[in-house]
């Protein structure tokens, strides 16, 4: 009597094998980033419930058609005001997923295969909206004599010195700051787990010791720039302080008072100062922390649309600004035949 053929497991043990044993275990994702995706797919099979007007748990990976990935992504953008980078995040949490799926389950390939046929959406990159010198030591100002004007000061100049992200300032602890003089840098940790050394600045050690002398109950486990009640500050008290620095520093720099600035524009900010200083590229993506040196070729794009619209007004009005481009050398071979 022959042995009766494996079945394929169903959808919700595929969904459930995912997210437990090969986010988890086998790709070793940190728990923010199996949170995004966890949040996507709570999203699409709400939707797909409401859509195929069946339970999650009675869904078949052959429900998965690129209709209904569309109508998903369609929804995201329009009843849920989603912009293209959150739509195209969502649709790369369900293609990992399909991706999963087509080891697990042979049999519904061409299945999996047209799903992933739905492509990601193209949109236009805004422009990097960076600080000048001079509006960012604005902002940073000087310590002040009380505890918050000193933390202020501090978080500040340590955000513009390194480009952390706020997710890595704010989980700074004593012992990843360094000030030894010859040695003197901060340990960040970044996104994915990734650990990366940034030097620090002589002002920024002198600015870090300072802080540090009056607090001296830290010890090496406390948040190196906590708030007031002793604990690691959040993404919105950080953003609430730079509101707040960013309104007092409209005094002597008015253009503030019309700009957008977040913390990520201080990233921003330290990237383009580091780029016009003559620091090279790849430098600067190891500085950030960035995973491709792409992301870290779009602050040569902004640096030059910058460039040409400040050449620009050396021109006409009608003029229209050209490109230097250097001339090919294929082509000047031919023409020399």
């Amino acid at each position: 009597m022959s042995k009766q053929a494996k079945l394929p497991p169903s959808f919700p043990a595929l969904v459930q094998s995912y997210f437990s044993e090969y986010l988890t275990n086998q790709r070793a994702l940190s728990p923010q980033t199996i949170a995004t995706y966890r949040d996507g797919f709570v999203l699409f099979l709400a939707f797909a419930e409401e859509r195929l007007g069946r339970a999650p748990a009675a869904m078949v990976l052959a429900d998965v058609t690129p209709e209904l990935i569309m109508a998903f992504l369609d929804h995201l953008e329009r009843q849920r005001h989603n912009s293209v980078r959150s739509r195209n995040a969502r649709l790369a949490a369900l293609r990992s997923f399909l991706k999963f799926a087509g080891h697990r389950d042979v049999a519904s390939l061409q299945v999996i295969e047209r799903a992933l046929g739905v492509p990601v959406k193209r949109f236009e990159r805004p422009m990097f909206g960076y600080l000048t010198r001079e509006e960012m030591l604005a902002i940073i100002g000087e310590p002040g004599d009380s505890w918050l004007s000193q933390r202020d000061h501090a978080l500040f100049l340590l955000m513009y010195n390194t480009g952390a992200r706020v997710s890595e300032m704010i989980g700074i602890k004593v012992a990843d700051v360094v000030l030894d003089p010859s040695a003197a840098c901060v340990h960040l940790h970044g996104k994915g787990r990734k650990q990366r050394s940034v030097p620090l600045w002589r002002s920024t050690v002198k600015a870090l010791r300072a802080w540090l002398h009056v607090n001296p109950q830290f010890d090496g486990a406390s948040p190196l720039l906590p708030n007031r009640s002793g604990h690691k500050m959040t993404r919105a008290n950080v953003t609430l302080r730079l509101v707040s620095a960013v309104l007092r520093a409209t005094e002597t720099r008015p253009a503030l008072a019309k700009r957008k600035v977040s913390p990520h524009t201080i990233r921003h900010t330290t990237a383009m100062h580091l780029l016009q200083a003559g620091v090279d590229i790849s430098v600067i993506a190891l500085w950030l922390g960035h995973e491709s040196p792409v992301t870290t070729h779009h602050y040569i794009e902004a640096d030059l649309a910058m460039k040409e619209r400040a050449l620009a007004k050396l021109h006409e009005p009608d003029a229209k600004v050209q490109r230097y481009r250097a001339p090919d050398s294929l082509l000047d071979f031919l023409r020399t035949l």
